[in-house]
């Protein structure tokens, strides 16, 4: 593996967790493992580990990027991943405010729903 992805798995952990990380290798298989390896390599060993922005502004750029896009699990997943990068309830709040003055009432209506079942769950011990 090159460094790219050595450096994108390390970050890819330190912000989805190992648990998680572990469970997404283990499903991979030959016809994804190309776009494993490019995601490794470009969002989280280029993108997410670049030193301008901490954890936490990447994490809320991509909450209000995913809410407008209305991709659910992707965004359940990141408000999960809040635990590991620092952003607050409060920072998705705002992200998702910004979404609906700039993308759209119904998306961050629908947004905000999954943030709050998402956060409720993150509050239930297993």
């Amino acid at each position: 593996m090159t460094d790219r992805w050595e450096q994108g798995m390390a970050t890819r952990r330190s912000v989805l967790g190992n648990a998680h990380v572990d469970a997404a290798e283990a499903r991979r298989t030959a016809f994804d493992t190309p776009f494993q390896e490019l995601i490794t390599e470009a969002a989280w060993g280029h993108l997410w580990s670049r030193p301008d922005w901490p954890l936490r502004e990447r994490s809320i750029i991509t909450i209000a990027i995913l809410a407008t896009l209305g991709q659910d699990e992707e965004l359940a997943m990141h408000v999960r991943a809040t635990a590991n990068t620092g952003a607050s309830e409060a920072d998705i709040r705002e992200a998702l405010l910004h979404v609906a003055i700039y993308a759209g009432v119904p998306a961050a209506n629908h947004a905000i729903r999954i943030a709050k079942d998402t956060l409720a769950e993150m509050q239930t011990p297993d």
